[in-house]
């Protein structure tokens, strides 16, 4: 599934975004990063990627103020953000109700064992995306079908 997925990793961080970036890769990833808000905006509309990791606390744009741009715009509104945030749970429901699909502690990433966790993260992500484009494509073939139909 990984394969050829573009992924867009936007964290800050240079020592997590580059171990982060390598997982991504060697799961089969096409990586692209962005150290602050304003630079995942312009790469989110540049190249379109499948999916966005965003970091919540960016210089620049704020992670919350991206997200809700990517979702304000029609060009990335469709595309499936999950963030990557240090706060605790009880910002999941808010960030979930903005538009995440996901979210992903940081403190989970001891970082040998879940970039792995964070490849899986991102494949189940995608194929969960992916199922529900082809469902929807499904239902309006057979919408077409049955109004021709009758």
């Amino acid at each position: 599934m990984g394969a050829n997925s573009k992924v867009l990793l936007v964290e800050d961080s240079k020592f997590l975004r580059i171990a982060n970036e390598c997982a991504l890769s060697k799961a089969g990833f096409e990586v692209s990063t962005a150290a602050d808000g304003e630079e995942a905006l312009q790469v989110a509309k540049d190249q379109l990627p499948d999916i966005i990791l965003l970091d919540m606390l960016l210089p620049k744009i704020s992670g919350p103020e991206v997200l809700k741009a990517l979702k304000g715009d029609p060009a990335t509104m469709d595309i499936p953000v999950i963030v990557l945030t240090s706060l605790s749970q009880k910002n999941e429901e808010k960030l979930l109700s903005e538009g995440a699909v996901a979210y992903f502690e940081k403190s989970a990433l001891e970082l040998d064992k879940s970039s792995d966790r964070l490849a899986t993260t991102v494949e189940t992500v995608l194929r969960r995306v992916n199922h529900q484009k082809n469902l929807d494509l499904r239902l309006r073939e057979l919408a077409v079908k049955k109004a021709i139909a009758d």
